[in-house]
């Protein structure tokens, strides 16, 4: 039996691969005669340079960077040799994780440790760029990033404009005139899965900057500063398009990738997806395993598995999903692709304990083990 094993990470106890790994474990005790593949997956956002370095032989590369509120943190990322591809998560320079609740203001934020991951990237030959900009800080329209990459946001005495959307506030010219020359040879496949514009009731402002410590009056504020900044922009750069769909993805980091690099915004999921090949192991698999941390209502709509399922559908192939909780909600992922789904907890335990690492794993094992003790009996019958 050939089977396909690509499940997202199991977050804060299993990545993508070490839950892969768990399965097979456990499939191979039901069945050692199975041929077993174990890919990456991920959405994008949070683990995917983690997922796609270990899945495809990359490596994984630390930078000191400028963070969000100014000061150095240490950003991981990946590169993938053979393309010469650099995974990066914006996250991890410009996170609203790495900012404490009480220090949230998009007034201040910057994108720039963005821009110097992507230049430590270019310095080591990459050409090609997997950028996921969920989970951000920030709402300074990628200024931060631009600068970083050369790009000048000038204030009316010539000087570069300060960090944050505050900077916005302070624009009055840009000039490209100092941009990286590498810059124009590299192209950039940003994951982004939401569809706001830059500006307006249902730009980044209004609809993420509460999240990120904006109160009303700055939400009013920043969407003016930002309408003015894609305007600007679009005196330079004709084809600016402030009101494409994602224009407004991570503070506006979506309009300035496309305004200002070569880049295209794509499903988090599809990329991941091309990216790791999995259709061209689909196609020879009996079974698909996928899942995910935890399986609801959010998962049918789109995420991960689902985007697993609906390409092993394409070939008929049987799919299953196991889950370290699944919610009544759950049940709509049969409608998507996913044959059947299956919770990982064997008993009573607190969120700690099933969180652990060694526990996660044995879980997954075990319940892969059962469910495949009954598939192969099948097909002895």
């Amino acid at each position: 039996m050939n089977i396909v094993i690509a499940i997202d990470s199991l977050k804060g106890s299993l990545t993508s691969m070490e839950a892969g790994y768990a399965i097979a474990e456990g499939i191979k005790k039901a069945d050692p005669t199975s041929n077993i593949t174990v890919r990456p997956l991920a959405d994008g956002g949070e683990g995917t340079v983690e997922a796609l370095v270990s899945g495809m032989n990359g490596t994984l590369h630390t930078v000191m960077v400028t963070g969000p509120l100014g000061a150095p943190v240490k950003c991981n990322y990946g590169i993938i040799e053979h393309s010469k591809t650099a995974i990066i998560e914006m996250s991890g320079a410009a996170g609203i994780t790495l900012v404490p609740e009480q220090k949230r203001n998009p007034l201040y934020t910057t994108t720039y440790g963005v821009g110097e991951v992507i230049k430590d990237a270019i310095s080591k030959k990459c050409k090609r760029f997997i950028v996921g900009i969920g989970g951000s800080a920030t709402n300074d329209g990628g200024i931060g990033m631009l600068q970083a990459l050369g790009y000048e946001f000038l204030d009316s005495t010539g000087k570069q404009v300060s960090f944050g959307a505050i900077g916005l506030s302070e624009l009055e010219s840009i000039s490209d005139e100092h941009v990286m020359p590498e810059l124009k040879d590299c192209e950039f496949h940003v994951a982004c899965d939401v569809t706001n514009t830059i500006c307006g009731d249902h730009g980044c402002s209004a609809v993420f900057g509460p999240q990120k410590g904006a109160t009303p009056s700055m939400i009013m504020q920043m969407d003016k500063w930002l309408s003015w900044y894609a305007a600007l922009s679009r005196e330079k750069f004709p084809n600016a398009n402030p009101k494409q769909a994602g224009t407004g993805a991570a503070g506006g980091m979506g309009f300035a990738f496309l305004t200002f690099t070569n880049a295209v915004l794509e499903s988090g999921i599809k990329l991941v997806l091309e990216e790791t090949k999995l259709e061209d192991y689909i196609k020879d698999a009996d079974i698909v395993i996928t899942g995910e941390g935890r399986l609801d209502g959010q998962t049918a709509m789109g995420k991960a598995p689902v985007g697993v399922a609906r390409l092993a559908k394409r070939y008929n192939k049987a799919v299953i999903a196991f889950a370290g909780s699944v919610t009544k909600e759950a049940i709509e992922c049969n409608q998507q692709g996913i044959d059947a789904f299956f919770p990982i907890l064997r008993s009573i335990v607190t969120l700690e304990e099933a969180m652990r690492p060694e526990n996660a794993k044995s879980n997954l094992s075990d319940t892969a083990e059962q469910v495949f003790r009954l598939i192969h009996m099948k097909e002895d019958i």
